[in-house]
């Protein structure tokens, strides 16, 4: 009956979805988005708190702002060409169910890739150009409900118009009347004829709404709605590992990291993990799976160890070959992962030589299997945390490594995990039953084989999105643990979605003062829609467990993050010193940590972009990258130097600048990106290019002190920041870092010519001599540049305005399922 009853609910949350958008009038939401519409107010839109008091109270705070995101989402443009594609569709049938209309229409073979379920299509009598004052009559908002043959099935509410303010006010409406009109008539197709185009998928956003409508049937309902747990003494509820894997932990792991663990083996409901950059995140959730998959329960145990359990016989061994052949078939043969590898690199991940597969441990005495679903905000994100799990394993509770069965489910894997994609998989087995049984397998075949691919599986990895896809939903068993990497990356109702499958505990893993989640409504934006799970819980006081021992930066890089962003609690490893100190350091310019004042820097705004540029640094970081290139060729490698920047177009002439340099090799010799297209990733030095330089402007969403944070710590050896230290200073944070270097001797500040600045008689002046010298004033060789610097010293102990996204608030190469 509770099956039936999330059912009926889970209809009831599609409906109204669907009735609210597809009522909507399209050229009044793009009314009020006009930047001119601001100040429109908007009813019924609350602000994100800490606590609710029941679900009626949360529901109706997410759900004015959900909303918002969905009218942005429908209003936010592609390119031109995307926009004004109209496609003619013929009206073959309509039929009615549940107040919707549901029209059949026609649509071309070449469309196969472009159109798909969720989308949501504009629908019109006539075509009509963007911005033209002549409005069509009679259109509507589609959603495509489902392909068949050359079908399109949609579904349409011509009942009434929504207005924009209000979700729930419906009213009549002379262009719904006479769409319907047009699709139900009596006339032939060719006479019921409409134009389309496609406005985007809303297929994601349609999973949050329904995990945000299923709140109240979850398990943990109250601890969501309070954000506090009650105290039901879990010390009778832990878990334990065996003597030997909790003494490897202690062996390998440091302190916070297993206390991360031993958190999560006390069984709460909710246990949080941040994870600062460079603190072994990855390694941490890797040994989080060891633990959860190879714990018993704390009551099997007894001070003299594990208590007898009732055991099967353990396997002979030819049973085991018989095991491992099904679980394993590359054991026989070549390793299906090293075929399917690129001859050209590895693309952004290490190479995979001498690290095959091994099959999952056959062990008869295990009694109680564990079932865990991992997730994260992006397909890379994701891939990252497979990959690793290939690359290293888990450890089983006698230490010993080995490869569970895993499955990756969604759409783009990254080619080095595409061994344990669900599509690969299903053609595996597929293939094992030969060609004449392939041939005949029906879509109820490959839904059985996926189903047998996920109960095999001992973990399931999936973006959030595509937790909430029939793919899951069917599943009859859900999952005992749920793990969401960059969990601080995601809105709210996006963690909601892997929650339904009623799991008994959730790790939320990820790092609140990093990038947030991506939030395309300013409304939704102003209103807190994108603080996160993790952030609303932490700001409650729900207690965190942080990685403490970073491996990644240079000591003078991590002192000014730590201090400023992290109450000075991250501490080095005992050698990164030695592991990042490089002989460039040995050049002030070129420390640890710099700081460029491009004091005569101006930035712009190219017309129609959106986005900011500054050709002075783009002038300087070129002049920089060169000098330090030359001097030292071994960087010259897109896999040891990146330049970033916060801003899309400054990007995307950094590369056009290198390109004309370095013709088609430039994308070899540097990586350049957006900033949010860097989180998680890491490179030897990084050079960081600000572009505001305004003094009356601000600096728009570079004042966001988790895309600084962000930046500054890419670099493993020496991050080099370009930027206006006068314009910059007027933000807080930004003040901070400039004093921070000022004090540090690592401030420099450039006039132009750029070159003359790293002339050999300049870089002589400013080798590294002396650690205890004081700050001197240097004059450069052509009278015009001046540069303070420190020749050493001890490291310091120590909204969006812009509407420009990056890429997507994901990693590079990340993508939205949908």
């Amino acid at each position: 009956m509770a099956v039936d009853k999330d059912k009926l609910q889970e209809e009831a949350s599609i409906v109204r979805f669907c009735k609210i958008i597809l009522g909507w009038d399209y050229f009044r939401l793009l009314k009020f988005s006009n930047k001119n519409h601001k100040a429109a107010v908007v009813s019924g839109v609350k602000e994100v708190k800490d606590t609710y008091k029941d679900v009626d109270d949360y529901l109706a705070t997410f759900e004015p702002l959900l909303f918002e995101e969905v009218k942005a989402q429908i209003v936010q443009r592609k390119d031109d060409e995307e926009v004004t594609n109209w496609k003619l569709r013929l009206v073959m049938e309509c039929n009615e169910a549940d107040g919707f209309h549901l029209p059949a229409v026609t649509y071309e073979a070449d469309e196969e890739e472009s159109i798909a379920q969720n989308d949501l299509l504009l629908l019109s009598k006539e075509k009509f150009k963007e911005g033209s004052k002549k409005l069509p009559t009679t259109y509507a908002f589609a959603l495509v409900e489902h392909r068949q043959k050359n079908l399109l099935r949609l579904r349409m509410n011509l009942a009434g118009e929504f207005t924009q303010v209000n979700p729930d006010v419906e009213k009549i409406s002379e262009r719904l009347i006479r769409m319907q009109a047009l699709i139900t008539s009596s006339a032939s197709a060719v006479e019921k004829r409409v134009f389309s185009i496609k406005i985007c998928s809303l297929s994601t956003i349609a999973r949050e709404y329904i995990a945000l409508c299923s709140v109240g049937s979850l398990p943990f309902k109250d601890l969501i709605l309070k954000a506090a747990e009650r105290d039901s003494g879990f010390e009778d509820q832990a878990w334990k590992i065996s003597g030997s894997l909790h003494d490897y932990f202690k062996e390998n792991l440091n302190k916070s990291q297993q206390e991360a663990i031993d958190a999560g083996l006390s069984r709460k409901a909710f246990v949080l993990i941040q994870g600062p950059p460079g603190t072994g995140k990855t390694q941490t959730i890797l040994g989080l799976l060891s633990a959860i998959l190879h714990a018993t329960p704390g009551r099997v145990h007894s001070k003299g160890g594990l208590l007898e359990l009732n055991r099967g016989p353990e396997l002979p061994i030819e049973e085991k070959y018989k095991h491992w052949g099904r679980a394993s078939p590359w054991l026989m043969n070549a390793n299906p992962r090293d075929i399917i590898m690129p001859f050209d690199g590895d693309d952004g991940f290490f190479p995979t030589s001498g690290n095959e597969l091994k099959p999952e441990v056959v062990n008869s005495s295990r009694k109680y299997r564990m079932r865990v679903l991992v997730c994260a905000p992006s397909n890379s994100a994701l891939d990252e945390i497979v990959f690793r799990l290939l690359k290293t394993g888990v450890r089983d509770e006698n230490v010993r490594t080995y490869t569970p069965k895993i499955v990756r489910i969604g759409l783009k894997p990254h080619h080095s995990v595409e061994a344990v994609s669900m599509d690969y998989l299903v053609n595996q087995k597929r293939d094992l039953v030969g060609d004449k049984q392939k041939q005949l397998s029906t879509a109820r075949d490959i839904d059985s084989i996926r189903a047998a691919i996920l109960d095999e599986a001992a973990i399931v990895f999936s973006t959030l999105s595509f937790s909430g896809s029939a793919v899951l939903t069917k599943l009859n068993s859900g999952f005992d643990v749920v793990i969401i990497d960059e969990a601080a990356q995601a809105v709210e109702p996006a963690t909601l979605v892997p929650l339904s499958s009623g799991c008994k505990q959730v790790f939320l893993i990820g790092d609140p003062v990093q990038l947030p989640a991506t939030v395309i409504s300013p409304i939704a934006e102003k209103f807190g829609y994108g603080t996160s799970l993790f952030k609303r819980f932490q700001k409650a006081g729900y207690p965190v467990k942080m990685l403490k021992t970073q491996y990644r930066m240079h000591p003078e890089i991590r002192s000014f993050p730590s201090k400023e962003f992290y109450d000075e609690a991250l501490e080095d490893g005992s050698d990164v010193q030695d592991q990042t100190t490089r002989d460039w350091h040995k050049y002030g310019c070129f420390g640890p940590f710099c700081f460029f004042d491009i004091h005569e820097g101006k930035e712009s705004q190219p017309s129609g972009s959106g986005s900011w540029v500054n050709i002075d640094e783009i002038e300087f970081v070129l002049v920089l990258y060169h000098k330090l290139i030359t001097m030292y060729p071994e960087l010259k490698s897109s896999s040891q130097f990146a330049i970033i920047s916060p801003y899309r177009h400054q990007v995307k002439l950094l590369q056009e600048r290198f390109q004309e340099t370095f013709g088609v090799e430039s994308k070899k010799v540097v990586d350049i990106g957006t900033i949010d297209g860097f989180q998680g990733r890491e490179k030897d030095v990084v050079i960081f290019s600000c572009v505001r330089a305004s003094k009356d402007r601000g600096i728009g969403f570079v004042s966001d002190f988790r895309r600084m944070n962000v930046g500054i710590t890419r670099a493993k050896s020496s991050v080099l920041v370009v930027g206006s230290a006068s314009t910059l200073k007027n933000d807080e944070h930004w003040r901070n870092l400039v004093e921070s270097a000022e004090k540090r001797g690592c401030f420099f500040k450039v006039t132009k010519p750029y070159v003359s600045f790293f002339s050999d008689e300049h870089m002589e002046s400013m080798k590294v001599i002396n650690k205890d010298a004081q700050m001197v004033d240097i004059d450069a060789p052509d009278n015009e540049n001046n540069v303070a610097y420190n020749t050493g010293g001890d490291a310091d102990q120590g909204p969006v305005e812009d509407n420009d996204y990056g890429d997507g608030g994901g990693d590079e190469g990340g993508f939205d399922d949908d």
